[in-house]
């Protein structure tokens, strides 16, 4: 199968512990870097459809901002709860550039 990788950021624009939102093809993906490895995720909660790109970011494990749900940024699964799950997007790095290939499940009208 072959991955269409699209440049997202540059690795200096989001510091260790941190993360942003980025927009694919109309996409909203949470990026977050977890002690400089980068990881991207469906931006909407699936709880309530928080942005889950504003949330606190600890130990790899994301905090949404409206009602506290955690996520594993690399995982996708919840904490304490894995039957709920946030599609994750494949992440390469490439220079200084952040490239993230968008899964056909988030291309898909819902």
């Amino acid at each position: 199968m072959t991955h269409d990788f699209v440049k997202v950021a540059f690795t200096h624009e989001i510091p260790s512990g941190t993360g942003r939102t980025v927009e694919v093809d109309g996409i909203w993906i949470a990026l977050f870097n977890v002690e400089g490895r980068f990881y991207a995720i469906d931006n909407s909660c699936p709880h309530a459809g928080g942005p889950l790109g504003a949330g606190k970011l600890c130990e790899g494990v994301v905090e949404c901002p409206w009602h506290g749900w955690k996520f594993s940024v690399i995982s996708g699964e919840r904490v304490g709860n894995p039957n709920f799950q946030v599609v994750c997007c494949e992440v390469r790095v490439q220079g200084n550039e952040v490239q993230i290939a968008i899964p056909p499940s988030l291309r898909e009208p819902a």
